[in-house]
């Protein structure tokens, strides 16, 4: 029977996942898709468009570089420039396309969830939010202070998505990697809200 959200029922959707990725990063879409779920429920989110954008978030991941960025090309959803030079960043892009055109997910706000969850932006939706945050906070994370970033992202979205983004422009500015404008953008759309 077909889910909600899609042509697709959650164990279809699951099934094709197991094909597209390897075993851990299906672990981490489950993993994703259930944090999605607690932050939804804390949070007031819809828990089962969490779970679908939580499952598919990653769906193009581990596909070619050129088959990504093929796909992110075709999205339609601001791929600028700046991400075309950025090839861990297509993945996102090119999941919109896939589970708007071949999964048949016609809401915007899943689309948009699997399309900003690495670079976000500014004025993101609550599920866009929840599916960025869970990502970093899921059970199978494990980086140094990933235990304060779950709390923080139970506690406060918009601190814990300042917070996040703080250490995602610290990371890339470490390596002299180029920012999207949308993060750049999402950083100072989250530090102004603090600020006001």
């Amino acid at each position: 029977m077909p889910g909600k959200y899609c042509e697709y029922d959650r164990e279809e959707i699951k099934a094709i996942l197991k094909i597209r990725l390897s075993k851990k990063r299906f672990a981490h879409s489950l993993n994703v898709a259930e944090m999605a779920v607690k932050l939804s429920k804390k949070h007031g989110g819809d828990s089962e468009k969490a779970y679908v954008a939580g499952l598919v978030h990653d769906i193009c991941k581990e596909i070619p570089a050129s088959e990504q960025l093929e796909m992110a090309l075709e999205c339609g959803r601001n791929f600028t420039a700046t991400e075309q030079l950025i090839p861990p960043l297509y993945h996102s892009a090119a999941g919109a396309w896939y589970c708007e055109n071949i999964l048949k997910i016609e809401d915007e706000d899943i689309l948009n969830a699997v399309r900003y969850h690495t670079a976000a932006r500014a004025g993101m939706s609550l599920l866009e939010e929840i599916i960025y945050l869970a990502d970093l906070t899921g059970d199978d994370r494990s980086y140094k202070d990933v235990g304060k970033m779950r709390k923080l992202a139970m506690e406060n979205v918009d601190a814990a998505m300042l917070e996040a983004l703080s250490f995602s422009v610290k990371d890339v500015v470490n390596k002299k990697s180029l920012i999207p404008e949308s993060t750049m953008e999402a950083y100072n759309y989250y530090a102004g809200k603090k600020h006001n």
